[in-house]
């Protein structure tokens, strides 16, 4: 192995740890009876249950780790406005009303994260500066060009091609063919976001009970009775927010995600002039494979945050992390004896659609499936489950009448990823 690659004390854990370590847990008895009951303790939980506690209802977050564990402490802190699914094979499937309905619930989960940060005065980070989204070909280029202007007809959205003559303005590399700057999107430090948001939740009046795994879900008169490891609560009603989680307690729900594991590394500090090389803008970046690319500066500026090969289970962490250095090296050839600091994984939620879904099955609300666009389109579905129980019309999404499809013999278990997924990157790789 090229030890030489790592630095000293190399972690597993993310690193966004460093700065927002997870709480400690304290074993609090849960109570008999709750209005709601919420599972998850990421952005959806988080943001479901600061609506409920300040509209007088009293909540517990019921976690089946430390608070926080899961991918929303995890993610790489992009702040998009735009779906995973694009606009033109979203008019071809639904029509144009309900495409542009779809399209627009982007953009407005946006714009709620961006105005919570703001009101709720949310320590994590935040920085306005766009996107580069690097071609991968000049067919990917000429693809990406097309699919912008449909998307800028139908929602509000900003941005130009850059070149790939031109492309230096926006990344230190010539593996791209050019690309698309998209402004309006932003980036935050995701385990500083968690942590402020679960204080303001916390302060609110919610309770979060950690190391309290749910393993049952139950109908019981007009409420529910909800099972964990550590005793039975009574709840009027129920939140379902385990996103890539998510697990047998609901098995609907399980059928239908499918988790995908992400990876990041984050380097040895480059400095800021050294970022700025690789990232001239301090623009995010993702790429156009299917199986993406991307990167951004850390949020002091002074390293680099990489991640590829996306569901590949390649054995070990320290082995992953030499296979995303050798990809990084790729893009960066000048990296390639940098070391590395961390090395982490997070699941995301996907779904068959490839859409985000919200609603209730059987009584129990849920929102889940943000297909990589978690952090907004999280937050903002958990405040519209929120609303519905509290039986609010703003509750209502264009996500909410979708068919959410599955597939025989899917039980939550995803065989075909990494198959699909090895695929993918040997199409991706031949330009």
């Amino acid at each position: 192995m090229a030890d030489h690659l790592f630095a000293p004390g190399f972690k597993t854990d993310p690193y966004w740890w460093d700065a927002a370590p997870r709480p400690s847990v304290v074993e609090a008895a849960l109570p008999a009876s709750i209005d709601v009951a919420i599972v998850g303790s990421g952005h959806t939980g988080l943001s479901a249950a600061l609506t409920l506690v300040r509209a007088g209802r009293s909540v517990a977050i019921l976690e089946a780790e430390v608070p926080g564990y899961g991918a929303s402490t995890r993610n790489a802190g992009y702040v998009g406005r735009t779906l995973y699914a694009k606009y033109p094979k979203l008019e071809k499937t639904f029509g144009a009303e309900k495409a542009v309905a779809l399209t627009r619930e982007g953009v407005t989960a946006h714009e709620y994260i961006v105005r919570l940060v703001e009101q709720e005065q949310l320590d994590c980070r935040f920085e306005y500066r766009g996107r580069f989204i690097a071609a991968e070909s000049q067919a990917h280029y000429d693809k990406m060009a097309h699919e912008f202007e449909a998307l800028r007809r139908v929602a509000p959205m900003e941005g130009h091609m850059v070149s790939r003559a031109d492309q230096r303005t926006e990344i230190g590399s010539d593996y791209y063919y050019g690309g698309l700057v998209l402004m309006g999107t932003g980036a935050l430090h995701p385990g500083l976001y968690q942590s402020a948001l679960m204080d303001r939740v916390a302060k609110a009046g919610a309770t979060i009970f950690g190391k309290t795994p749910v393993t049952a879900i139950r109908r019981e008169g007009t409420g529910f009775e909800i099972t964990t490891s550590r005793g039975r609560i009574a709840a009027r009603d129920v939140i379902v927010a385990t996103n890539g989680y998510t697990g047998a307690p609901t098995p609907h729900l399980r059928r239908r995600v499918i988790p995908v594991a992400a990876y990041m590394i984050a380097t040895e500090p480059l400095g800021e002039n050294g970022v700025r090389r690789l990232l001239p803008t301090r623009r995010t970046m993702i790429d156009s494979k299917t199986n993406i690319f991307w990167a951004r500066p850390s949020p002091d500026g002074k390293s680099l945050l990489f991640g590829a090969r996306t569901g590949i289970d390649d054995g070990d962490l320290s082995r992953k992390a030499i296979l995303l250095h050798g990809h990084m090296t790729e893009v960066y050839p000048e990296l390639a004896n940098v070391r590395m600091t961390h090395c982490w994984t997070g699941n995301m939620g996907f779904t068959f659609d490839l859409l985000p879904h919200a609603g209730v099955v059987d009584g129990v609300h849920f929102a889940t499936g943000y297909c990589g666009v978690g952090l907004p389109m999280g937050t903002w579905l958990g405040h519209k489950s929120a609303l519905k129980v509290l039986g609010d019309k703003g509750g209502r999404t264009p996500f909410d009448d979708l068919p959410f499809p599955t597939r025989p013999f899917y039980n939550g278990r995803p065989w075909f990823l990494g198959p699909l997924l090895r695929y993918y990157a040997w199409r991706d790789r031949r330009r």
